[in-house]
């Protein structure tokens, strides 16, 4: 059996020599949907990974769907289909310029397919050999869609970034690692391509999936790794923006958001806006000291939030100062994002 190490060492091996020569009418027994957004190294490494399955080669297909497009990534897949030529199995590329980020991107991939059966993994993401040979037994097994196990390895002390991202490895359905029939993708029509960011894209799917009264399976053989990209400094501050997407989800499924999807930020987030708030009136009124008093709360809060940020990750100086900064910021803007969603989606949304 393979390994993602010796996947890694030696790169992808097919199963079959055979010469691999598709028809015109060739129709795959299943299509995996990988979106990419200008990192063709790490695509690479997806594709690879795909290519070293134990299914037949055969018999499906890779559609990488470009975000972008560029020709570092055309020319990318163009070579990794040629090196796949004879043995299979069929690598397409799929541009995409009508719509932006990863839901459109998936949508242009399956709606390229002719497979009943399609296989969604990101870019970022190593699936083990058996994965869509274990994840297609599932699906055919009475499923209308299927949801993988993902792995995110951390180390004893990860910083708050790579804790945050190993909340996929608890996702209850994560198109990092999910298989969907054509018949339920038609049915509720894909994803939603307003989710311009990778960010409740798949909850949508999901709840959709579920509205229709479809039955999701849970196929813990069929595995990803996904490792942690490495991340600039303060990236949780521009990460926020996204939490303006928990409004377009909050709209289409409240009842759904609200059991399965946090209701809304800490009322820690209130209490240290409503403390700046009061400091500032404070001053403008002439009253000093209640000013004093709101801004020492507010500096005990926020200390406290840096502390439970802390608590299991890394204690480097740089990390240790990133959270004291990111910390005094982030509630405002997490916030802020929430409101301007509720304005852009029109709903009320808190």
């Amino acid at each position: 059996m393979s390994t993602y190490a010796e996947l890694f060492e030696h790169g992808a091996s097919s199963a079959s020599e055979a010469a691999f020569v598709p028809r015109g009418d060739f129709i795959p027994d299943v299509s995996v949907v990988v979106p990419t957004y200008r990192r063709p190294a790490m695509l690479e490494r997806c594709v690879l990974a795909l290519a070293a399955q134990t299914y037949d080669p055969s018999r499906y297909e890779i559609i990488v769907c470009d975000d972008g497009p560029d020709e570092a990534t055309k020319a990318c897949v163009q070579r990794l289909a040629q090196s796949r030529a004879r043995r299979g199995p069929l690598i397409r590329y799929v541009p995409v310029s009508a719509t932006q980020g990863p839901a459109g991107a998936r949508n242009a991939g399956w709606r390229a397919s002719l497979a009943r059966r399609i296989a969604f993994t990101d870019d970022d993401t190593i699936p083990d050999p058996h994965w869509l040979e274990n994840g297609v037994r599932a699906l055919d097994a009475g499923a209308d869609a299927v949801s993988g196990r993902i792995v995110v390895p951390l180390g004893p002390r990860p910083t708050d970034y790579e804790r945050d991202a190993a909340g996929l490895a608890s996702a209850e359905f994560a198109t990092a690692n999910a298989f969907v029939t054509r018949a339920a993708l038609e049915r509720t029509g894909g994803f939603d391509a307003r989710f311009t960011s990778a960010w409740r894209e798949d909850s949508d799917l999901q709840f959709a999936l579920m509205r229709a009264g479809l039955v999701i399976a849970r196929a813990e053989d069929a595995t990803v790794l996904h490792p942690v990209r490495p991340a600039r400094w303060g990236v949780s501050i521009s990460q926020q923006k996204k939490s303006q997407f928990d409004a377009l989800l909050f709209k289409k499924y409240p009842a759904l958001f609200r059991t399965r999807i946090r209701r809304g930020p800490p009322l820690l987030y209130y209490a240290m806006l409503a403390a700046l708030v009061v400091a500032a009136g404070s001053v403008m009124a002439g009253a000093p000291r209640i000013a004093v008093l709101a801004l020492a709360a507010w500096a005990a809060m926020t200390l406290w939030f840096s502390m439970q940020r802390l608590k299991t990750t890394a204690r480097t100086p740089s990390h240790v100062a990133e959270m004291l900064w990111t910390s005094a910021i982030i509630p405002y803007l997490s916030i802020y994002w929430r409101i301007r969603g509720a304005f852009r989606f029109g709903v009320f949304f808190l």
